[in-house]
């Protein structure tokens, strides 16, 4: 693995797993999400991971729904947006592109295999639904996969890739890794690389610190330098993975889309308060920070101009 010369703090701000029901602070409106954001990037996250959702939190693939979100964010910040081509599991590949079509990005997720991504276990702690879409949404996971074939994830790197968009290349599970050097040999995928190991989703790989471990060794194995390392866990142990990941030389990332707790039995109030919490513990590490353009450098970014407004 390349040491990471500044740690990047990435910010995934409201995803499309967490529901309205959940937490009076997770962001739904575009106006939300743009917010949220902004407020992340002025606490110190240089790249801000961004899903979109409906007035009501029903996550949305429309152009013009996305229209409300990127341009306010880039008016206002100079974070580098990283757009999702995950969207959901309920969505069609064509609607998961569709943002990222629209704006070609900086940065884009790509997910790397397709997997049991389950999260209907949140039914059996909500005990008030705010929306009539939320329950049958996340009891949907238990029934379908998400599915990521390879003709998708090449169709993705083909044609975003030829606009200059770079990816986080999310891996659940160490198969992905070796799907990754797939397509590294093919020439689709090209350094630096930048790898997000994701921990903690029901049907990948557990929140296990030693799994992290083997995950870097994977990696060095396949990757050699060629690529830089970010990592996270869902839930409770959202910070001590990035704490692990940082001291380990790579990124971080948090935000409310992979975790919507603070502390032990706290809710976070925001995205910044997660981002100023792994920022004291980055700095009491010794490592500095990243600005966007440090990321845009490190990552090999095309940068803002290259964005379609």
């Amino acid at each position: 693995m390349r040491r990471a010369e500044k740690v990047v703090i990435s910010t995934a701000v409201t995803g499309s797993v967490n529901v309205p029901s959940q937490s009076d602070h997770l962001p739904l409106t575009p106006e939300q999400v743009v917010q949220a954001a902004v407020g992340a990037a002025q606490a110190g996250s240089a790249i801000i991971h961004l899903h979109a959702r409906h007035d009501d939190g029903r996550p949305a693939w429309e152009p013009e729904v996305w229209e409300r979100i990127v341009p306010p964010i880039l008016e206002a910040t100079d974070a580098v947006l990283n757009l999702s081509t995950g969207g959901s599991s309920q969505m069609s590949m064509d609607q998961r592109l569709a943002a990222a079509r629209r704006f070609g990005p900086e940065l884009a997720s790509l997910n790397m295999g397709s997997m049991n991504f389950v999260y209907s276990g949140i039914a059996d702690k909500v005990t008030s639904w705010k929306h009539e879409w939320e329950k049958p949404y996340v009891l949907g996971t238990y029934a379908k996969p998400f599915v990521n074939s390879f003709e998708s994830i090449e169709r993705t790197l083909r044609e975003l890739g030829e606009g200059g968009t770079r990816f986080e290349y999310e891996c659940y599970d160490i198969g992905h890794l070796y799907s990754l050097a797939y397509f590294v040999e093919k020439g689709l995928a090209k350094p630096p690389l930048l790898i997000q190991g994701v921990f903690g989703i029901l049907g990948g790989i557990g929140a296990h610190h030693d799994h992290l471990s083997h995950l870097v060794a994977t990696a060095d194995r396949l990757f050699g330098d060629d690529y830089q390392l970010s990592a996270f866990a869902a839930g409770r142990d959202q910070m001590a993975f990035a704490t692990h990941s940082a001291w380990l030389g790579g990124h971080v990332r948090v935000g409310l889309e992979d975790s919507l707790w603070i502390g032990k039995g706290r809710l976070a109030e925001s995205n910044a308060q997660q981002v100023a919490k792994i920022r004291a513990v980055v700095e009491d590490l010794g490592r500095p920070l990243a600005t966007p353009d440090d990321a845009r450098r490190m990552l090999g970014l095309k940068g803002r101009a290259g964005v379609t407004l």
